[in-house]
């Protein structure tokens, strides 16, 4: 049974402590033929330049990159959240970065993010929360439901900080409570 129809225009994915890994396992199960694009936002540390683009590229099928401010937005493309900036979604074509201020302590921002997505995106976006230890996200899956977006969370019990999961839940709800396996299932059905 697949979660995922009508198929997303776009998926966006939050995660913080533990969410390298968990960000990685999911992008290496991801097809080079998934027909959406990919935005996500990991908590960085702001005063070190990141080598999360490469590192997530080693592992993934689809192009990995590092967002740049008004960068296109093409299906089958992941975008990262550069470290010390807010990845926005501008358009349904376009990413914008922002200096504004941390939300929840955190630059970049996974509400800041999804609520962006949200705007524009509508009922063609998924959103996803994975691991971390604090409670962004959860405006952010709020937003994206109440925009008519479907939202999945992880499994609180796998992930390696189940605080960002919980806090999702909580506030949001969810489509769907997923292990990490389960979605890249899912995921990869999109493409058959």
């Amino acid at each position: 049974m697949t979660l995922l129809q009508p198929p997303p225009r776009a998926i966006v994915i939050g995660a913080s402590a533990g969410g390298v890994v968990a960000v990685r396992t999911l992008l290496a199960g991801l097809p080079a033929s998934l027909p959406c694009a990919v935005l996500v936002v990991i908590h960085l540390p702001r005063e070190r330049p990141s080598l999360l683009a490469e590192l997530m590229a080693s592992a993934a099928a689809l192009p990995v990159a590092e967002a740049e401010d008004k960068q296109p937005i093409a299906p089958g493309q992941v975008l990262l959240a550069p470290p010390d900036y807010h990845l926005m979604v501008e358009d349904a074509g376009h990413v914008a970065l922002s200096v504004d201020a941390p939300q929840l302590y955190s630059m970049p921002s996974i509400d800041v993010l999804f609520e962006s997505a949200a705007h524009v995106w509508r009922h063609e976006l998924l959103a996803i929360v994975l691991t971390g230890a604090s409670a962004d996200g959860a405006r952010g899956a709020v937003a994206v439901r109440h925009a008519g977006g479907r939202v999945w969370v992880q499994d609180p019990d796998e992930a390696e900080m189940p605080v960002m999961p919980a806090a999702a839940l909580e506030s949001a709800g969810a489509d769907a409570v997923l292990t990490l396996r389960q979605m890249i299932q899912q995921l990869s059905g999109v493409c058959r």
